[in-house]
This record gives structure tokens, sequence and C-alpha cells, in this order.
């Protein structure tokens, strides 16, 4: 697995770069650039890992990250190679009018707004919607309409209540080649083998470390221990199959790496507050209701 790609997506010539992106799979591996980037999944579900945070997403999701924040969109393993993705992505540089921003305060807002996206922000609800639509109409616009719109998606974004940070707060940035290597094998390694057994010495092995020194070091990247990280992450998979309601959940649990449904139970109660059971009805209560 390669080391965190760092590359730069505008040419000179450009204040911003938008993309409407139509792939089998969104990015392969574990990347940063130093542009600001947002982020906007119309198809295609799986993981993305932001700097320390691991989270399950959908269409819908929207993320905006500061520069040099490693990221990574990936589909889950079993998502059908017909089934292609489909997303909305905008660069624009670290020094974006960085004279009127940082010295005008009309432009205060915004300002702000870049400060807390070095640790990458997640927009929800009304804002959400609004974003995703500009961002729609900015697909078609040129000229100096680009600009207008982006700075009123800016604005609308640094305005609202519905934008959460990703990264924890003591989130150390992967800044060497040896590092990156290491979260790039221990990603590709559990992003395969997460639904079964996982043993610590085998993916400690994997980068020449003991289980020891494995877990310490994976807790200091990550802000929790690599038991807890494996559990978050079945667990997102488990919702993802409940909201689907396809299978029972006993073969939800099996399919999301429990060999027991005692434990899939205890474990997911842990992480959501729920049972599954009661996780499934409240997601179908509210999806009837909304139709």
């Amino acid at each position: 697995m390669k080391s965190v790609v760092q590359k730069s997506a505008i040419p000179n010539s450009k204040l911003l770069v938008i993309k409407r992106l139509e792939e089998l799979n969104f990015d392969p591996s574990l990347h940063l650039h130093p542009e600001y980037q947002l982020f906007l999944v119309l198809k295609g579900w799986g993981t993305r890992f932001i700097g320390d945070n691991i989270k399950q997403f959908n269409p819908g999701d929207l993320v905006f990250t500061g520069p040099n924040l490693p990221h990574l969109w990936r589909n889950d393993p079993d998502t059908k190679k017909s089934s292609k993705t489909l997303g909305i992505v905008i660069y624009f540089p670290q020094n974006f009018l960085s004279e009127i921003i940082n010295s005008k305060e009309e432009m205060e807002n915004i300002r702000l707004l870049f400060e807390k996206a070095g640790r990458g922000l997640e927009i929800y609800g009304k804002t959400n919607k609004k974003v995703s639509r500009m961002m729609q109409e900015l697909l078609n616009a040129t000229g100096v309409s680009r600009l207008i719109i982006l700075l009123q998606i800016l604005d609308e974004i640094a305005d609202s209540t519905d934008c959460h940070p990703i990264t924890h707060v003591n989130y150390i940035p992967i800044n060497n080649k040896t590092e990156s290597d290491r979260m790039n094998k221990i990603y590709r390694y559990i992003m395969k083998n997460f639904r079964d057994k996982i043993s610590l010495e085998v993916i400690a092995d994997l980068i020449n470390m003991t289980p020891s020194s494995f877990s310490r070091y994976f807790k200091s990247r990550v802000n929790k221990s690599f038991s807890d990280f494996l559990k978050e992450l079945r667990i997102d998979y488990a919702r993802k199959l409940l909201n689907e309601n396809k299978m029972s959940i006993n073969s939800v649990s099996y399919d999301s790496g429990y060999t027991t449904l005692s434990n899939f139970n205890k474990q997911f109660k842990e992480v959501t507050g729920k049972t599954p059971l009661q996780y499934r009805n409240e997601y179908l209560k509210i999806r009837i209701e909304s139709i």
C-alpha cells in the first residue's frame, strides 16, 4: 500500500476547481493535499477516514476539510463492481483570498471557518441541503459567478450551527512517510478483514511492531483503543445492514463479524445506546413517517 498521497488539485490559472466525480470507487488510499476541500457524496456508501475519525458514509454526506488533513472515502468490500459512486468536490487553495480574508472584518466569519476546517467539519440538516443545491449550481457556473457562489457557500457554512468537528481536539497529524505507510497498511487490512476475527498479533506484525507497542501506537494516533475502533467499525456496518432491512438481526450480527448474538447485542447497545431491534424499529418508523 502506498503512503499518503500528496497532490495539488488546482492549476495556477484558476482560483478554484469543481468536479463531478463518477467512478467505480472513490480514492483508493489515504491522501492529503494543500487545498481546502468540500466534498458531497451523491451516490455510494462505505467508510470514510478523516484524521483520527472513522465513520460510515452514505448519499448526502457533506464534509469540509482544511489543508493537509488526511482523508479517504472507501466503498465497503461488498459494493458491486457495476455500481458507480457519484460525488461533487470543490478545491480551493490554502491562500484563497488570504489578504482580504485575514484583514477585513466582513470576512471574519470565513476566517474562523477556515480555522475550524483544520479538524474537518461534517455538515448536517438544512445547511447540508442548501449547500448541496448550491454546489450543483456551482457545477454549471462560469467566470466570476463561480467565485460568488463559492463565497455564498462558505458564508452559509460559517453562519450555520449544523456543522460539527470531525477529528479529536488532540489529533496529531500524519506528517511523515513512515507513519503514513503504517496507517495505510492498518486501514487496508482492517477494511479487508473487519468481518472476520482480527488477531492483534497479526496486525502488529504487519507493521513490524509487538502487540503492546502496536496498541500504544494505535491509540496515540486514533485516540481510541484498537478494540474500540474495530467495534465501532463493525457496529457502523451493522447499522447500514439494519437500515436496509433485508436481513435478520442474527444474520446482521454474523455478517458484521460477531460469532454470538449476545455479544453483538451488547456491543451494539454500548455504541448506539439501543438494541439492534430498537434501532431498526425506530429507523423504519422514521422512514415510513417521512414518506
